[in-house]
Parts: C-alpha cells; sequence; structure tokens
C-alpha cells in the first residue's frame, strides 16, 4: 500500500461516516431497508496533438446513490452535491419515490449471509506521483515515435494520458459497511498514414493499477505507428466461408457476448439464446474459463459487487459446459438462485488457452481472415444472429497477405461458440476478460 493510504483511509472513514448518516436518516423516515453507496475520484487527464496541448483536465468528483425499501416497493435517488442538507434531501426523495413504485416481492437488500464484511486488500491503491508537465512530455513522446517509425505516418489524432485514483464505500442496512481505493493509469496514442490515395487510422494504449508498470511512451507511439501503415493499401474480400481469427485485442468481444447471455437479467427476461443451459455445453470442449476477482491489481478486481455481495472465484465454463448463470440479488430472486456476486459486472475472467502464439495460430488456419478490428453493433442477444463490419488480414498459407477493409462477417454465436478451434496464448490483459486470440473454424464474409 502507499505512503499516503493513510489520507486516503481517513477519506474513507468520512465517506463511511456520511454512508451511515444517510442509512440512519432512511430508517427515521420508515424505509424497512435500505442500501447506499458513495464514491469519489481524482485526477488528472492530459490530451495533446502534434506535439500542441489540446486539454489539461483536474477532475474531482464523486456522487452517492441511495435505494430504499418501504416493504417491497422500492425508490432509488442520487446526487452529485455531497453536503450533509443534499444528503438528506436525496434520502427524502427516495422515499417518496417509494411510496408510488407498486411492491415487487423480488425487491430489497442483497441477503445477509451472502455480505462481504470485512473484504480483502486486493492492492488495487497506486496513486501516481506525476506533474502536468510530466503527462505531457509522455504524450509527445509516443507522438514523436509514431512519426519517426514511417514517413508515411502524415497525420496524429492525438496521444492521451490518464491518472485516476478514487475510493467506494457501500453499506446497506444488514449492518454492512465497506470500502476500498483504488487507481488506474492509461496513456495511447492515435496516428493518421497516407499512401496515394489512401488513407488509415490506427492506435494503441496502456492501462495499469501502477503508474511504473505502464509501457514505455515510445513504445506505444511505435505500435501505433506499426498498425497504422500495416492497413496502408487495404483490398475487399470476395463473398466466401473461411476460418477467422479474431486477434486477442478483440477477442474479449466475444466473451463479452456470453457474459450478456449468461447474465440473469436476460434470463429472467427469456432475453437470450442461452436460456436453460446450465449444465450443457454452450462453447468447444477447448474453453474453460475462470473468474478470479481477488488477482491483486486486477483491473476487474473487487471484493465485493455493487450490492456488497462477497466475490469469489467461480469456474464459469468447464471444458466448454456452463456451470452457472450470473446474477444479482434481484434476477437471483427471480429465479430462484442466489446471487452470484455479478451486480455491476464480471472480476477478472481468465480464458484457457493453447500454447500457439499468433503466428503458429495463423499457420494452423492456412487459408482466412485475421480480424483486428470490428465496427456496429449487428448482434441479437435473443437469437445470437451476429454481423458486424470488420477489418483486417488476408492470410493464405499460414502468411498475412494485405490488409483488408470494408467488408462484414457474419455467423450465429451459438455455432461460433461450439466453433472454436484454438486460442493462442497471446493474452491481451488491458480488461477484464484475458484471452488469446481466438480461431474459429468458419464464418461468412460478406465482400463484393
Amino acid at each position: 500500500m502507499s505512503s499516503n493510504s493513510p489520507t486516503i483511509w481517513q477519506e474513507i472513514d468520512e465517506v463511511k461516516a456520511a454512508v451511515s448518516q444517510v442509512l440512519a436518516h432512511a430508517k427515521q423516515l420508515g424505509a424497512s431497508s435500505a442500501e447506499a453507496s458513495m464514491n469519489r475520484t481524482r485526477g488528472l487527464s492530459v490530451e495533446t496533438r502534434h506535439g500542441e496541448v489540446e486539454t489539461v483536465e483536474f477532475n474531482q468528483d464523486g456522487g452517492l446513490g441511495i435505494s430504499v425499501y418501504v416493504g417491497q416497493r422500492k425508490g432509488s435517488a442520487s446526487t452529485a452535491d455531497l453536503s450533509p442538507a443534499a444528503l438528506k434531501r436525496t434520502v427524502e426523495a427516495a422515499i417518496d419515490i417509494a411510496r408510488y413504485t407498486s411492491e415487487d416481492p423480488c425487491a430489497g437488500v442483497a441477503d445477509k449471509d451472502a455480505l462481504e464484511f470485512s473484504p480483502p486488500d486486493l492492492d488495487l491503491f497506486h496513486p501516481g506521483d506525476i506533474s502536468t508537465e510530466q503527462a505531457i512530455a509522455i504524450c509527445i513522446a509516443a507522438e514523436e515515435a509514431a512519426f519517426a517509425t514511417d514517413s508515411r505516418i502524415t497525420n496524429s489524432d492525438g496521444a492521451s494520458f490518464s491518472s485516476h485514483q478514487g475510493l467506494k464505500v457501500y453499506g446497506n442496512s444488514h449492518g454492512q459497511l465497506v470500502g476500498y481505493p483504488s487507481s488506474r493509469h492509461s496513456f495511447s496514442c492515435s496516428v493518421i498514414g497516407e499512401e496515394g490515395d489512401d488513407m488509415q487510422r490506427d492506435y494503441s494504449y496502456t492501462v495499469s493499477r501502477e503508474l511504473g508498470l505502464l509501457l514505455d511512451p515510445k513504445q506505444i507511439g511505435r505500435e501505433a505507428a506499426l498498425e497504422t501503415v500495416s492497413r496502408l493499401n487495404s483490398r475487399k474480400l470476395g463473398t466466401q466461408k473461411v476460418p477467422v481469427i479474431f486477434r486477442a485485442d478483440i477477442a474479449s468481444s466475444l466473451f463479452g457476448h456470453l457474459v450478456s447471455a449468461i447474465s440473469g437479467g436476460a434470463i429472467y427476461r427469456k432475453s437470450s439464446f442461452l436460456l436453460d443451459k446450465v449444465g450443457q455445453p454452450v462453447l468447444s470442449s477447448k474453453v474453460n474459463i475462470i473468474e478470479q476477482p481477488h488477482l491483486l491489481r486486477g483491473l476487474a478486481s473487487s471484493p465485493f459487487d455493487s450490492e456488497g455481495v462477497k466475490t469469489r472465484d467461480r469456474q464459469i465454463i468447464t471444458d466448454g459446459v456452463l456451470n452457472q448463470y450470473l446474477t444479482t440479488s434481484y434476477s437471483g430472486r427471480k429465479l430462484g438462485l442466489p446471487s452470484s456476486g455479478h451486480a455491476g459486472g464480471i472480476h477478472n475472467w481468465m480464458v484457457s488457452h493453447g500454447d500457439a502464439n499468433l503466428a503458429q495460430l495463423l499457420r494452423d488456419m492456412g487459408t482466412g481472415l485475421l480480424v483486428t478490428e470490428l465496427m456496429g453493433q449487428g448482434v441479437n442477444s435473443v437469437t445470437g444472429d451476429y454481423s458486424r463490419g470488420a477489418a483486417g488480414f488476408w492470410v493464405e498459407n499460414g502468411q498475412i497477405q494485405y490488409p483488408v477493409s470494408e467488408i462484414t462477417i457474419a455467423g450465429n454465436l451459438k455455432d461460433m461458440f461450439f466453433d472454436i478451434a484454438a486460442i493462442g496464448n497471446d493474452v491481451d490483459k488491458r480488461g477484464g476478460v484475458l484471452t488469446g486470440s481466438v480461431l474459429i473454424g468458419q464464418m461468412q464474409i460478406a465482400g463484393h
């Protein structure tokens, strides 16, 4: 824990006191139960373009949200004004709303035995000691490195740097009052390349809980330039069915569709293509997914979810078989299941992979499409139908031949999930789903 952690812990204690007062006020006004969360963040954001400073922002904001239950009636309100008078008014507003809502037998605070009363320290707090000048210098260094990499880089879409720290406190009428601090640092660089009449844009970025673990700005600039020039002189493809590799940095979106399809809300509303699938295969038997919420310094780590429910390691998928749905307390009650601690999202999904790197996956594929960018939102979560704009590279005999753009890839997620032939060891660790590149046996490409 950082040397200035005593101050953040004092701040957490102050916020806990405010949350306690809010909950006490709700009880005085007749709430049979209540829950409240308060967060605060502060930090620095800088953007440069062509070495000139475009924006410098110092953020300091926070907010409180409260849900009160009068019997089975729920009322919610929130405020960004954290003065005692404003907090009081927010509670009163929530109580007023609850009087007018209809009763819902599934409403209420999470069950007491599911709550986390003594959260573990997951080492998420590493505030960055960085000046505005240093942040600007990082952005400029990335841009300069991009321009120095290739003469076809003719313009910059900008570099941006962000360093933020904050805290989250949650409390409810079961006597739970917990909180923790966290930090997040990132920067990115986006550039434009030209050759003849063709113009392309691409970017690279790095993100970490610790400032010192961000990649070197020159490396980010070089990566942005190389990604951009590799796309120049792209071609269209003819309509055909071929194997497709989703590169690691976009493969996580495939598993994002799985998250949506097995979330309790989609299941109880019967708006998912994976209804009644617990205990059944839903993906290729090669796929295992473990959730690890307590990874130290993990980007999606959390000791409890947004309802205070304890998070724990879970085997979501075993050899392609779905083990459980992802429930909140409300969706769990709707389905007759306990909360799985997924109010607010998932926590570090680790997707199993083989020994092959991306180059080996390309050789295994032989001839097909490597997808490096997806566009549009053509995914139907009820049927699983999948159709999205894409760009990437055409591959023959395991070797990249040329860049492609202005194509559509289509299939059905049910078939695509079963058709996963391999997952590479080139794991992208910059988000909540940690996966390598994914090879799918066959998809429809719509081109010219």
